[in-house]
């Protein structure tokens, strides 16, 4: 999977890279469409991609502030004061 983020990453920044070069050289309609394209890909192919390939496999629960983990804050925070004395 992080493979596969990476290539499309890679094809996106050239995507784009393509469509200013095109805007640059006086083909604004191509260079826009191609800039239009990355940014689209990026936001709706890309993002979600990303985004589920760092939740995968996790615990929501792990945070959430829930009366369980307060308190387990709220220890660390005890203990972590009374070490620095």
């Amino acid at each position: 999977m992080k493979y596969i983020i990476r290539i499309l990453f890679i094809a996106i920044i050239i995507l784009i890279c393509v469509g200013y070069y095109f805007k640059n050289s006086g083909d604004h309609n191509t260079g826009d469409k191609l800039v239009g394209i990355g940014i689209l890909a990026s936001s709706f192919i890309l993002m979600p991609l990303f985004i589920y390939h760092r939740w995968k496999n996790k615990k929501i629960k792990d945070y959430m502030l829930t009366e369980e983990n307060l308190k387990k804050m709220r220890d660390y925070e005890a203990n972590t004061e009374n070490n620095n004395r």
